[in-house]
């Protein structure tokens, strides 16, 4: 199995693909559909999971990254799970994401990475996601004003107990924020 790689950033992209635990077999992708056909949001998709493979097979980075593809994963590993090649589709999304962030490439609407890092600042200040915090952190950096429209549903989770303003940081805080330094680090050497 061949796969064209037209430009040394192309090539970077799969080179980090393929460093992931088992991410060698993107290069084996049979184009058989089964990712695509398991994927509970592909009919949502810019392109399917399917797609996606034969696109950075083909070098296309920019057309990968730049769809909502990456950003409406539900990370439910079906696709991975029955793919009879054994790619780790899930795994591949998630290093899409990440690519996707550092790159400033967020999809058709321009708010997924602002979605994501509200999400990361989230649990990296408490250990768990606080979905007050990632709203306001979300809309701050998108859309302000739309945040007003947020308000009444709101008010009823918060009647009814669904919402709680005050963030509960987890026990071990500490200790985790030790362990995603030590990720990191070991990411950035």
């Amino acid at each position: 199995m061949s796969h064209v790689v037209v430009d040394g950033n192309s090539r970077e992209l799969l080179d980090r693909l393929c460093a992931i635990p088992r991410g060698q077999k993107v290069k084996e992708c049979l184009q058989c559909g089964t990712c695509s056909a398991s994927c509970p949001t592909s009919h949502a998709m810019d392109y399917s999971p399917r797609e996606i493979i034969a696109a950075l097979r083909a070098g296309l980075i920019e057309r990968v990254l730049s769809s909502n593809t990456v950003w409406l994963c539900t990370s439910c590993y079906s696709c991975t799970v029955r793919c009879p090649a054994g790619i780790p589709f899930t795994d591949v999304m998630y290093e899409l994401k990440r690519l996707g962030v550092e790159r400033g490439l967020n999809g058709r609407d321009g708010t997924t990475t602002a979605m994501a890092k509200a999400f990361v600042r989230s649990i990296d200040h408490h250990g768990r996601n606080h979905e007050p915090e990632i709203i306001r952190q979300f809309y701050l950096h998108t859309q302000p004003w739309k945040a007003l429209g947020q308000l009444g549903l709101a008010w009823r989770l918060l009647k009814r107990g669904r919402l709680a303003l005050r963030a509960h940081n987890i026990r071990g805080l500490d200790s985790l924020r030790k362990m995603l330094a030590a990720v990191d680090d070991k990411e950035g050497s």
